[in-house]
């Protein structure tokens, strides 16, 4: 226990704080003008990619023109095109977006700014694309696409080079900050303010109450300058910019709210971290609804960059029922020859949040094969809630072959081009057995959309224990991220044409 600090002893060192020399300012990084405004930079990365795309089309279309520039200057401009950029120009930054870079913490060092650089351009230069497909001369072509990326790369840097040069010329003043409280919160608010890239703060020091129970000095690198009955007289005599209150809730409520008053009065910004209440794997994210502002504890990934996960879904699903259609109908031919019953079996599976939806599959049973499946319950291999029989007397001689081929699986790129489910996800379970899960925590499962394809499915498939299934789920959903869903897909491949694990 450290000593009661008098008050005497705190007013002769409050009296003095305006003629002192400042404290040493927390973080030798400045405030970047630019590097917070992300607006300005994803404007001047949507103008970069229409002006690449703009070069490679003048550059790779002008031998066409007898003319030259004249020629191609005086060419008709169609209403196509011009929404083809405009498409273009807004598809841009969402791509960037999820890729970080317009996250300050995620791009401190211009190293790692460049290689999320290099893949989100790669990545956003698929987009080019629909030139080519939508031109009706033919003048664009494939052929031209992959001068788009090297580019855009180009010009992008530049505009981060730029961006960079920008901060070092102008610098604002540090913000001059004081934490209240000593503890565990008040440790975890020194630290972030040292790690915030884009903010220069200059740390006064703190301020906490000796009754509190939570003074704890020789923890905190910067001084104590006094209690919350001495807040009000620091605000009037120091240069205060903003206060940061970091005191427990449930213990602290009083002396928050009273710090809170004394900031309004003396017209001082005060903050409070979103992280008032301990959470394992929720984040705390800012909503506002009306007038009142909730704080949403999200259990599930940004929806910027979800938006850019339905985007490639909705790609892949048109491209699967493209590539797959004559195999399908082969299928489709088979099933109707070797049994009776329908071609496509509708079953119902729980989605996203547990909602219901029909899940499309090619038949592969009999058809009365759901009313033997109570009859066969006490033949279930499977752990957990789960029901497999390896040697299932319901599947047909086909359905064992689109099974063991996941062909069956095929109908449901038509789920994901609904939205139902994705490319990637959790695989949906039946109705039946979700009833069966007893476990609250399995049930996160469910906060992600359901996938053609997951982790487990690429680890093993139906040779592991329902519990692993659950645990390489919500691996899946914990660390979540587009170049993870590139992954699997790229491993389901080889697990699909071996076969392995496959029931």
């Amino acid at each position: 226990m450290h000593e009661r600090i008098s008050s005497v002893a705190i007013a002769d060192a409050i009296a003095p704080a305006v003629r002192r020399p400042p404290f040493p300012a927390v973080g030798p990084r400045p405030q970047r003008i630019f590097l917070d405004n992300a607006g300005l930079i994803a404007c001047l990365d949507s103008v970069a990619a229409v002006a690449a795309i703009l070069a490679v089309l003048i550059i790779g279309t002008l031998p066409l023109y007898p003319q030259g520039v004249d020629s191609f200057l005086s060419a008709r401009i169609t209403v196509k095109n011009v929404l083809l950029l405009i498409f273009l120009a807004a598809a841009w930054p969402v791509v960037f977006h999820a890729f970080g870079l317009y996250d300050a913490r995620r791009v401190r060092r211009f190293g790692t700014e460049g290689s999320r650089l290099i893949t989100a351009t790669a990545v956003g230069s698929a987009l080019a694309i629909v030139f080519p497909l939508t031109s009706v001369t033919g003048t664009v072509t494939f052929a031209q696409v992959p001068y788009f990326w090297p580019s855009t790369l180009a010009l992008c840097l530049l505009v981060r080079i730029g961006r960079r040069m920008a901060d070092r010329m102008f610098v604002r003043q540090a913000r001059r900050t004081l934490i209240v409280g000593t503890g565990r919160l008040a440790k975890r608010a020194l630290r972030d303010i040292r790690l915030d890239p884009a903010q220069r703060y200059e740390v006064v020091g703190f301020v906490d109450d000796p009754a509190s129970g939570s003074l704890a000095s020789d923890d905190v690198a910067n001084p104590l300058v006094g209690t919350l009955h001495h807040l009000e007289q620091i605000l009037m005599r120091d240069v205060i910019d903003e206060v940061v209150i970091a005191l427990p809730v449930k213990s602290c409520y009083q002396q928050i709210q009273h710090a809170i008053a004394v900031c309004e009065r003396a017209g001082v910004q005060a903050k409070y971290g979103a992280d008032l209440f301990e959470s394992t794997v929720a984040s705390p994210r800012y909503h506002a609804h009306g007038d009142r502002a909730f704080v949403a504890l999200q259990v599930i990934p940004d929806a910027h960059r979800l938006a850019v996960k339905r985007l490639i879904d909705i790609v892949g699903a048109i491209a699967g029922l493209v590539l797959f259609a004559p195999l399908m109908l082969i299928i489709a031919v088979a099933i109707k020859l070797t049994s009776p019953g329908p071609v496509v079996y509708a079953q119902e599976r729980c989605g996203l949040n547990r909602r219901p939806f029909r899940m499309y599959k090619f038949r592969s049973m009999y058809a009365d094969a759901d009313k033997l499946q109570e009859a066969l319950e006490e033949r279930n291999e499977a752990s957990g809630p789960v029901f497999k029989i390896r040697n299932d007397p319901r599947i047909t001689p086909i359905g064992r072959l689109l099974r063991k081929s996941s062909l069956d699986e095929a109908p449901q790129f038509w789920n994901v081009l609904l939205g139902d489910m994705s490319l990637v996800g959790p695989r949906p379970l039946p109705t039946r057995d979700i009833r069966r899960i007893v476990r609250p925590s399995d049930m996160r499962r469910c906060s992600m959309r359901p996938g053609l394809t997951c982790l487990w499915q690429v680890q093993g498939r139906n040779k592991l224990e329902f519990e692993r299934w659950v645990e390489l789920d919500l691996e899946y959903i914990d660390n979540w991220s587009l170049a993870l869903d590139a992954r699997i897909l790229l491993q389901t491949v080889p697990a699909v044409l071996t076969g392995d694990g496959a029931a």
